[in-house]
């Protein structure tokens, strides 16, 4: 753990040589795997972690920003995406 909280300062620098779309995964993957650790039981913290870090990437992919401020992207019920304003 403590390894962790010293590493943590550099991941803004690990995140500066990705692309945007690498970021967004790393994001959706740290993010993932918090909520995932958190709402899981002691028993499966781990296996909740890898799931959440999981739906995070797929999420974030999925999604992604948009190319301008104060849009986003969505998608209808066929499954074509689309840009409007948020």
């Amino acid at each position: 753990m403590t390894r962790f909280l010293l590493a943590l300062p550099l991941l803004p620098l690990a995140l500066a040589a990705c692309t945007p779309a690498e970021q967004n995964a790393a994001l959706g993957a740290v993010g993932g795997a918090a909520v995932g650790a958190a709402v899981s039981s002691d028993s499966d913290r781990e296996k909740g972690a890898a799931v959440g870090a999981v739906v995070g990437i797929v999420g974030s992919q999925l999604l992604g920003p948009a190319p301008s401020r104060g849009d986003c992207y969505y998608r209808d019920q066929y499954g074509r995406r689309f840009i409007a304003p948020c």
